[in-house]
């Protein structure tokens, strides 16, 4: 808990591996990571299991601070509060050595804490965390790249650290991140996600409550939902939809209420009608005052263009909006949004 509420900002990691030419394990890969594996790793990050799911894909693990979705050869985890995430970097590369697999890509992201000083070591600073990755990625991930993507608002900027062994290394598929950090909360809204005294439930049970209540699951009504209510207030789910993630995050709490909402897709799939439409519920369950998305996408496209003509009609103006180019990354395209605020162009 920091010490004046808690940092609902997450944290995010996601590393890539290539395998050896074993069938079990390109197939499998790091989903042959046992829990306790997965549960020593969690130790370092300060973090446990709350519940898990999975299909023929991916698994997704709620984490008592966030998510964690493991592949056969890549790896997300994003965690809140005073976690110290950077710290799974080690353990995850010495199991991952164990079946046969090395660390090929590596990207880091978050936005700005709330609450800065509350951050243990190697969260203090973005300059730290970076130094933190310098030091302990290997050294044949030597195309490296750190920035800050700043925006008209001093309290909203992301940071972005990008590694990778091969300039041209490119995702494959050709894919999309997007990364929702909403703040000021609808207090209405907000108050869905307290849980009342004594209800009886447990956190799946209540979870589920939630996730009807606020309309979550008509989010993507083709994901499979696996969600958790914490006590006396907060909320988790991850969504599994074929091989394809999406997460919300919610911290309630008036004076620093914020909550996340990260989904992944593929370009080519011509399904910008459901970004579009999954976007506008996304603000419209939460009503934020203020929003940030970041849109990481593998090759140049005009993802982030959906972003402001989905949210814009519904009252939202784009403040900010910055891109840059990052190694095994590709376009980082950050934007900002207030209630009723002029939009401005995009800054190269």
């Amino acid at each position: 808990m920091a010490v004046s509420g808690f940092e609902g900002f997450e944290k995010r990691l996601e590393l890539h591996f290539s395998g050896d030419d074993d069938p079990l394990v390109l197939h499998m890969g790091l989903r042959l990571l046992d829990f306790q594996s997965i549960q020593q790793v969690l130790d370092a990050v300060q973090c446990n299991v709350i519940s898990a799911i999975g299909n023929q894909y991916f698994d997704a693990y709620v984490l008592s601070e966030s998510s964690l979705f493991v592949y056969p050869t890549k790896l997300i985890i994003k965690t809140c509060g005073t976690t110290q995430l950077l710290k799974s970097v080690p353990p995850l590369m010495s199991f991952a050595r164990d079946l046969g697999l090395s660390l090929c890509a590596c990207r880091y992201t978050r936005g700005s804490f709330i609450f800065p000083k509350a951050q243990p070591f190697p969260h203090t600073s973005f300059k730290e965390e970076v130094f933190y990755l310098e030091q302990n990625l290997p050294v044949n991930l030597c195309y490296r790249k750190a920035s800050v993507l700043p925006s008209k608002m001093a309290a909203h900027s992301w940071h972005v650290f990008a590694a990778t062994t091969d300039r041209t290394y490119e995702l494959v598929p050709v894919t999309f991140t997007m990364e929702i950090c909403m703040t000021e909360l609808d207090r209405v809204q907000a108050r869905k996600f307290f849980r009342r005294a004594n209800d009886g439930k447990n956190g799946d049970m209540a979870g589920g409550e939630m996730t009807q209540l606020t309309g979550i699951n008509d989010i993507n009504p083709s994901a499979i939902i696996c969600d958790f209510a914490f006590d006396p207030c907060g909320y988790s789910m991850n969504g599994v939809d074929g091989d394809r993630y999406s997460t919300v995050h919610v911290t309630p709490e008036d004076g620093y209420s914020y909550a996340s909402f990260e989904c992944v897709g593929a370009i080519y799939d011509d399904h910008h009608d459901n970004i579009d439409k999954m976007l506008k519920k996304v603000v419209q369950v939460f009503k934020p005052a203020t929003f940030s998305v970041s849109t990481t996408c593998s090759i140049d496209h005009d993802v982030w263009t959906h972003v402001a003509h989905a949210v814009e009609p519904l009252g939202w103006k784009c403040r900010s909006c910055v891109m840059d180019k990052f190694p095994a990354a590709g376009s980082v395209v950050f934007q900002t949004f207030t209630v009723g605020r002029r939009k401005l162009k995009m800054k190269k």
